[in-house]
């Protein structure tokens, strides 16, 4: 075993920790407040080669490998989450699926512009009907000469609102209900539509849309990986879209555990500094006690998805107990903070917001346990998962 990180991985966990405390953290809580952050800050992150961090440089990516890109995830997050999911979204969830079940002509037209970030991706699966049990989705895609005509409803699309690429799943087999008459496809922002823009207890820097397409015309070179298996992309989707929640979760409680301990160093009550009172002590070596524990859990996934091995167990729970964690160690930093903590003049307030629904996407903890389960009992696993 070892618990090092390389060289090369700790000069791109400074780099994006410079990154995050110099271009994100000082303007985090007005990002906050407006509901947005700016575009140019796209921009700074695909100079870096932080929008393709673990992308192969022949795909126009930084080559690095896949835990050097949770590093990346877990210091964009702590200073604001909501970049965070941005990143995690567009790399996990859009550009690495592209590059592990497109066709060579696929590959060579979308991942470069993603990995570059000329175009921000869009994961779009779940519906206002289909959210855990996403085989249930009913947008369909209909044949048409040699391409797709497809229409429906997207729900709580991250990125939805600026995303020039969506990957998008359709049933093209009205007569198979379930997982098995669903297919990918690579869309264009110009074929979907935003309806709306979510108004959310956290995440507020981030794009969360409801999206319809509506007579969109693809041809047949839009379909991503075979007809039909569309769910497989999906399910492989979310067996390493996971691990980037864990470490935005990972990220959020370790803001939230730094702000609390140096609040406990300075704020003075009964004539001394409230870290040096047992109670304040024990939160404290709780919270860094958790957090260890969730990194461990978080990298061991990360290892295992970067050396090609089974990973759908171990991202599950990383993802389960980072999730966990970041919402209870959260509220223990308002605690800590008493009535300061309660309010926007500190930021611990936000992180308890953003941390929450660290529990609900990319499959909920519920999910995560059925996921953990099946894979411990040996049991049949069913095709359930939160988009």
């Amino acid at each position: 075993m070892v618990f090092s990180l390389t060289a090369d991985q700790r000069e791109i966990q400074a780099l994006a920790r410079d990154f995050a405390q110099t271009e994100i953290e000082p303007h985090a809580a007005t990002w906050d407040r407006e509901h947005a952050f700016p575009a140019e800050l796209l921009a700074k992150l695909s100079e870096l080669g932080l929008l393709g961090v673990c992308i192969p440089e022949e795909h126009g990516g930084a080559g690095a490998d896949f835990l050097s890109y949770i590093l990346v995830l877990e210091a964009l997050s702590q200073a604001d989450a909501g970049v965070g999911v941005t990143v995690a979204v567009h790399t996990s969830a859009v550009t690495l699926p592209i590059l592990a079940f497109g066709t060579d002509e696929q590959r060579s037209r979308f991942v470069p512009p993603l990995a570059q970030g000329e175009a921000i991706g869009a994961f779009a699966l779940t519906e206002p009907e289909a959210g855990s049990d996403a085989g249930s989705l009913r947008t369909a895609a209909t044949r048409r000469d040699e391409g797709w005509t497809i229409n429906g409803a997207k729900q709580w699309i991250t990125n939805g609102g600026f995303a020039g690429t969506v990957l998008l799943f359709a049933r093209t087999d009205p007569e198979r209900p379930g997982p098995k008459g669903v297919s990918a496809f690579v869309l264009d922002g110009s074929h979907v539509r935003v309806t709306r823009e979510e108004e959310k207890l956290g995440l507020n820097s981030s794009s969360t849309a409801d999206l319809v397409i509506e007579d969109a015309q693809v041809d047949g070179d839009r379909l991503l990986h075979e007809e039909g298996k569309g769910f497989a992309v999906a399910m492989a989707t979310l067996d390493g879209g996971r691990i980037g929640i864990a470490a935005q979760a990972l990220g959020i409680a370790q803001a939230a555990y730094e702000a609390a301990r140096d609040y406990a160093l300075e704020r003075h009550q009964f004539g001394q500094r409230i870290a040096d009172f047992q109670a304040i002590q024990w939160k404290l070596a709780d919270m860094a006690t958790e957090i260890d524990a969730a990194r461990l859990l978080v990298y061991r996934a990360a290892w295992l998805k970067q050396e090609g091995r089974p990973h759908a167990e171990e991202g599950a729970k990383a993802k389960l107990f980072a999730s966990e964690m970041a919402r209870r160690q959260t509220a223990e930093a308002i605690q800590i903070l008493g009535g300061y903590g309660y309010t926007k003049e500190f930021p611990v307030e936000r992180y308890y917001r953003d941390a929450k629904v660290t529990e609900i996407y990319e499959g909920t903890s519920e999910i995560q346990r059925l996921v953990i389960a099946r894979s411990i009992l040996g049991l049949h696993s069913r095709e359930l998962a939160q988009g």
